[in-house]
């Protein structure tokens, strides 16, 4: 309820499955039997991916649409704002983020911990975890769910799933733009699922 603010019978009980229940004593969250962080971090993997490609940042889509031309269309913003909510606005969830640097070696004992009843905040992430640095102190980021912000979770329910799947058939019209990622199909979807889907979305605009 602090995560979505609503009744859990309002939601779709498909959420129900993105929590693990442990018969066990692994403390991860994720079963892959493959976990792992890139070598350098995600800014140089990425800076690595984009190289040669003309970035533009604090663009909305709606201003400089007329201004490009393309072959092939990528969107991975909201499917709604892409057809300017001719149907109505999807909703979504966001999140408020605190960061917080503490005179310690750790904060926690683990990587994320949840706090689904006590504080306004839903968990407590301290990345020196994952990556390893050996230092004095360490970053935490409280996370706070909020309405107002960025859309992060597409919310889950029969009718908001109605709304999507009118943009849905009006964007399978279209010739040669894809949409992909979180908010394009309005899924919530984990990081290595978008790799994924970018990947088989790939092959098939290279076999087409």
């Amino acid at each position: 309820m602090k995560q979505w603010n609503t009744d859990p019978e309002n939601l779709d009980a498909s959420i129900t499955a993105r929590i693990p229940v442990r018969y066990n004593t692994d403390d991860r969250y994720f079963d892959s039997k493959i976990q792992a962080m890139p070598l350098n971090g995600y800014f140089n993997l990425f800076n690595t991916l984009l190289k040669g490609i003309e970035i533009r940042y604090n663009n909305e889509f709606s201003e400089v649409k007329n201004e490009i031309s393309y072959d092939r269309l990528i969107y991975t913003r909201p499917i709604d704002e892409f057809f300017s909510y001719k149907y109505g606005k999807l909703p979504y969830r966001s999140l408020k983020f605190i960061f917080e640097n503490h005179r310690k070696e750790y904060y926690q004992d683990n990587i994320h911990v949840n706090y689904p009843n006590d504080f306004d905040y839903t968990r407590i992430v301290e990345i020196k975890h994952a990556t390893g640095q050996k230092c004095n102190s360490t970053p935490i980021v409280k996370e706070f769910p909020s309405q107002i912000g960025k859309p992060f979770y597409p919310i889950p329910n029969p009718q908001n799933h109605n709304l999507y799947l009118k943009y849905n058939q009006t964007a399978i019209k279209l010739k040669n733009v894809y949409f992909i990622g979180r908010l394009a199909t309005y899924q919530y979807l984990n990081m290595d699922q978008v790799v994924k889907q970018a990947l088989q979305l790939f092959n098939q605009i290279r076999n087409s």
